[in-house]
């Protein structure tokens, strides 16, 4: 098991967006591990999020391998002529029979058929993001499900609220011994 502490992206300050609007986020439909690409709005999300993260010192973009994701950092990292790499294990849980379907139809605490369990998915995202070893400070861009993941390892309760799309999230450690993380929406 690789703990928190032994994850070089939890030694320093670094950043994480979520991908921009997809159809399945419009419609509030289970995109989950299927690859939707972002829309037209979602792509104007990506844009503007450039100007958000300009200022912020990022010095590489890491991204899940689903196309939402992809297309994000894409966007992003060339813009700031920055590094990207794509980190599959990021990619947002599974969900099985769900995928495709309305959100309301999951049920906290229940694996539907063909799913990834809640343990499988945090091991999974926790591997990956054990990945990210570059220098200098990083932007994480994949899903939902990834800054949940986040927000358990780091002992945080933002993660009932869903981060918004393109919305940058600044993850800061503890400035000293026996204080938590923080956490600030930008």
């Amino acid at each position: 098991m690789i703990r928190p502490e032994r994850i070089a992206l939890l030694a320093r300050t670094f950043y994480f967006l979520r991908h921009g609007e997809t159809e399945n986020n419009r419609l509030q439909l289970i995109a989950g591990s299927t690859d939707v690409e972002l829309n037209d709005a979602g792509r104007a999300q990506a844009r503007a999020a450039v100007d958000l993260v300009r200022p912020l010192g990022i010095a590489h973009v890491v991204s899940s391998d689903l196309r939402r994701a992809r297309e994000t950092a894409a966007v992003i990292a060339q813009a700031l002529a920055l590094p990207h790499a794509v980190v599959p294990g990021l990619a947002e849980r599974n969900w099985g029979v769900l995928e495709g379907k309305p959100r309301h139809l999951r049920t906290r605490g229940v694996t539907p058929p063909g799913a990834e369990t809640a343990d499988q998915y945090f091991l999974r995202t926790r591997a990956a993001l054990a990945a990210i070893a570059a220098p200098g400070t990083p932007l994480v861009i994949a899903h939902s499900g990834t800054f949940r993941v986040l927000c358990r390892l780091l002992a945080l309760e933002a993660a009932a609220e869903p981060v918004a799309n393109c919305r940058p999230v600044r993850f800061t450690p503890p400035a000293r011994e026996g204080e938590g993380w923080m956490l600030e929406l930008l």
